[in-house]
């Protein structure tokens, strides 16, 4: 009887009850969520840095390429696969639910597979294709090797995170996300601390932290889901149905992938400008990070009231619940980005006293905070479009703010140099926001009218 009564209440919350109060249900626990996968970045750093070895720390930072490739893989199932989910539960086909919910698990498993074993082969050449050699080329290669042997870990923690979502448990969805954050910090101070393990330890504990919260996410699908109950027996899914998942998800890999592009362009071109620049552009990543998590959150938690909204046909209940996650979205970003413009200089002081990187940072800091609110405007149109299958739209998007940044910094940089630098992702921002917002207005027109937009194939 408690396990039919938990899983009522998620799709109650789907359902029917108030809006504001479904979204804090979804979005809360999620941006609570986020906000420990970030300490979870930071942890195996913290203890490597214990052991006092410039080269170790060099090897987990080359390494975190890894992480995204291995992230992008597991989102194209968990996004691609879970909005698919919600929207066929939205629409009361249930047992198609559970058939993509076990597609997803095997594939995920087979992908990860065959993508260590294929890393494992081609090793040496791919850590120098990182940046490393001398002293770091060994460190490298033993963290690498340990990540891509447990890749499946990442891709199934993933991939199963955004399905447990996908009926509504946000609040299990954490919970993984804990567990695996507790995990990681108990055999990170154990494997490199006291077995002196150092990198292979970081790698090991990084793995089994996958894996506890993968195995929590399986039992709870297994034994707690009303909905998908029973995946683990589904294996086969028909060509058309799998076309569904990868037209959303592949724009998910898209995306992420070319986060180690962007993220490789920004570090070369402002080491040429000295450390200040370099040392400005963290700070103020870091800073508005915050809201950009929060943001996050907020409509990532959502995106399973979309899609249920939009497969039950109920354009009232995903008319409110898009201008609420709006407002909020707007809210958040907004206030934050005005408040730290306001009170900038102090803000930077806590983290530098180095008058160079404040000076610089005034400038860098004011073009990621309008990055910041183009960012979860642009991210909450994208999860629309996700929510209701849009394939063309989401990889619209999903390009602009992957690919088209490389353009955009590669002409700002080489005509007005590190201004253009500090400009070019605001700009690709802006530009993401601009597309997004003349996407959505047929989208709003059909809803003011009571219609929902076709989706399209």
């Amino acid at each position: 009887m408690e396990e039919f009564e938990v899983n009522e209440s998620n799709i109650y919350y789907l359902k029917e009850s108030p809006i504001r109060k479904a979204i804090a249900h979804l979005s809360i626990p999620m941006m609570v969520g986020i906000s420990a996968t970030t300490i979870y970045n930071l942890i195996n750093a913290y203890f490597i840095g214990r052991i006092h070895d410039t080269n170790m720390m060099s090897a987990i930072t080359l390494a975190m390429p890894i992480t995204i490739i291995l992230m992008a893989v597991g989102n194209m199932f968990g996004v691609g696969g879970g909005s698919f989910i919600t929207r066929l539960l939205g629409s009361g086909d249930t047992q198609k639910g559970k058939k993509v919910a076990g597609y997803s698990f095997y594939t995920s498993i087979i992908l990860g597979l065959v993508i260590g074993a294929v890393a494992i082969l081609f090793m040496t050449p791919f850590v120098h294709l990182l940046g490393a050699d001398g002293q770091t080329l060994l460190y490298t290669k033993q963290y690498s090797t340990i990540l891509f042997a447990g890749g499946f870990a990442f891709i199934l923690n993933f991939a199963l995170e955004q399905m447990v979502r996908s009926e509504g448990a946000s609040k299990e969805s954490m919970y993984g996300m804990f567990i695996s954050v507790a995990v990681s910090i108990a055999l990170d101070a154990l494997l490199i601390l006291v077995f002196n393990l150092h990198v292979i330890g970081a790698g090991i504990s990084t793995v089994i932290a996958n894996l506890a919260s993968t195995a929590y996410y399986v039992w709870f699908l297994e034994n707690r889901s009303e909905s998908l109950k029973g995946f683990l027996k589904h294996f086969k899914l028909s060509f058309s149905d799998q076309l569904e998942v990868y037209k959303i998800g592949v724009s998910e890999l898209f995306k992420s992938a070319f986060m180690i592009v962007t993220t490789l362009l920004l570090n070369n071109f402002s080491v040429e400008y000295g450390d200040n620049v370099v040392a400005s552009f963290g700070i103020a990543v870091r800073i508005t990070q915050l809201p950009e998590f929060l943001t996050m959150g907020l409509f990532l938690g959502a995106m399973p009231l979309f899609a249920y909204s939009f497969s039950a046909h109920n354009t009232k209940r995903l008319k409110e619940a898009l201008k609420e996650v709006s407002l909020w979205i707007g809210g958040i970003s907004i206030i934050f980005a005005v408040a730290v413009y306001l009170f900038r200089v102090p803000v930077l002081s806590v983290f530098t006293s180095d008058p160079r990187v404040v000076q610089v940072g005034l400038t860098i800091l004011a073009a990621q905070l309008v990055s910041s609110v183009f960012n979860g405007f642009s991210g909450l149109f994208t999860g629309i479009f996700q929510s209701s299958g849009f394939g063309a739209q989401t990889g619209i998007m999903s390009t602009i703010q992957g690919t088209f940044f490389i353009p955009v910094v590669l002409l700002l940089h080489h005509f007005y140099g590190l201004n253009g630098l500090i400009w070019s992702m605001t700009i690709t921002e802006g530009i993401a926001f601009i597309a997004g917002t003349i996407m959505m207005i047929p989208y709003l027109n059909k809803l003011n009218k009571n219609e929902l937009p076709a989706m399209q194939e």
